[in-house]
């Protein structure tokens, strides 16, 4: 498991990579990732080899003496790495790529602003920028690095990408993935409207949201329980695959019974979780040992209001988010099943979550089970996990067409004629 203290600094990378390269976040001669160990031994991928196929043996080791061993020569970026090192002894991992919506935005010469939600600024902090130096040169090793030690733990790189340091390779490769998709959510969010970005008091309220919950003793759980967390992790991966949570952000859990669910637990990679991960809640409190999604106090409320609620999902899919930092309402009469799946969809101002969850439960009901929170993804509720998922990826789907006709020409929703047969046929009205 990655980040786990039995796991080889290769191995590691090899995830790490793999990770990186399957969601077309670099490509196939592009980006490098290094893990150092305590005595300056350190692990880097190699120059000009596939990163698709990449193999644990692929993998070079540059020792703290300088001795180089491996197939093949160290990235062309090393200098890079270890001057960032040099910079930062408090770091043990760096990854640097390439991913399309950061570079963009080193092309445009900005950073992304992670005030654009709160995990976004917690996990990334506030980004820096480097000016362009040549790859693979002392000068560029230079530059970032002072960058870095000035405290930014995530540097666009001028018409190059991005590098992102940590503790670990697990908090690297999370800084790394956050901002590239809080970039890919900006660049959309612009194509609707001007985005809006939280305050320092918005951030500290969300900062200061209840986290914790009571603890009890859990009994062995039972088969209807084993099925139930299997179901979750499988539909919390394929979330991860689809691109509708990334490792830090979302939640989603499902109805136990009427006093108990199973959520997803806080700051465990949502594309690594397994079964053992999740936390059973039971009348307001988890299960000992485990910390439960901050979104639990939340979820708790809206089953108890609802008791035909059986999962609910918080969500940062890209084109539905986009619609939540803009103000924009995202209207579902596009297509039939968008309409039929979706209803209305709500919005929520940004802190009712944390302050006021009664609201949100009041905003849900048969027709509006999806609201947009704003700068704060979306939620969606369901008769089951499957009703819950497929209404989160229709709701996804939704956006992005919507998005994407705005640059065809303008939008041609369904006349009401066609909403009162759809509402008649399918939904039971009228």
């Amino acid at each position: 498991m990655l980040g786990s203290e039995y796991t080889h600094p290769r191995d590691e990378i090899l995830q790490v990579m793999e990770r990186i390269y399957r969601y077309r976040m670099t490509t196939t001669s592009g980006g490098n990732i290094s893990v150092r160990e305590p005595g300056g031994d350190l692990w880097i991928t190699p120059a000009r080899v596939d990163k698709g196929s990449l193999r644990r043996e692929d993998i070079v080791l540059v020792g703290a003496d300088g001795s180089v061993e491996g197939r093949h020569r160290p990235s062309s970026e090393f200098p890079l790495h270890a001057a960032v090192y040099a910079a930062r002894p408090d770091y043990t991992a760096v990854v640097h790529a390439h991913p399309a919506a950061l570079v963009a935005f080193s092309m445009a010469q900005q950073v992304p602003d992670t005030k654009l939600f709160h995990q976004a600024r917690h996990v990334c902090g506030t980004a820096g920028f480097a000016k362009y130096e040549l790859p693979g040169s002392e000068q560029l090793g230079r530059t970032v690095a002072a960058v870095f030690e000035s405290g930014r733990d995530c540097v666009i790189l001028q018409n190059h990408g991005v590098i992102t340091g940590a503790a670990d390779l697990a908090q690297a490769f999370h800084r790394f993935e956050t901002l590239e998709f809080t970039a890919r959510i900006l660049i959309k969010a612009r194509l609707l409207d001007r985005p809006e970005f939280l305050s320092e008091s918005d951030l500290a309220l969300a900062d200061g949201a209840a986290t914790s919950l009571p603890h009890f003793q859990q009994p062995a759980p039972s088969t209807a329980e084993k099925e139930v967390r299997r179901t979750l992790c499988d539909f919390v991966r394929r979330a991860y695959r689809q691109r509708l949570f990334i490792s830090t952000q979302g939640s989603f859990s499902a109805r136990l019974d009427e006093a108990s669910f199973l959520i997803t637990p806080y700051a465990v990679d949502r594309g690594l979780i397994s079964p053992e991960d999740v936390v059973l809640v039971r009348d307001g409190a988890a299960e000992s040992g485990k910390h439960a999604s901050r979104a639990a106090h939340l979820h708790d409320a809206i089953y108890r209001a609802h008791p035909r609620t059986a999962a609910v999902i918080n969500a940062y899919p890209v084109n539905a988010t986009a619609f939540s930092v803009t103000r924009q309402t995202l209207d579902s009469r596009t297509i039939p099943e968008s309409y039929v799946v979706l209803r209305e969809v709500g919005r929520a101002p940004f802190g009712v979550q944390f302050q006021e969850p009664e609201e949100i439960v009041r905003m849900i009901s048969g027709d509006r089970p999806s609201i947009l929170l704003e700068n704060d993804g979306v939620l969606v509720t369901g008769s089951s996990v499957l009703d819950a998922f497929d209404r989160l990826e229709v709701l996804e789907s939704t956006a992005e067409a919507i998005i994407n006709a705005r640059a065809i020409g303008p939008l041609s929703n369904l006349p009401a004629g066609v909403i009162e047969e759809l509402d008649r046929v399918f939904l039971g009205k009228g």
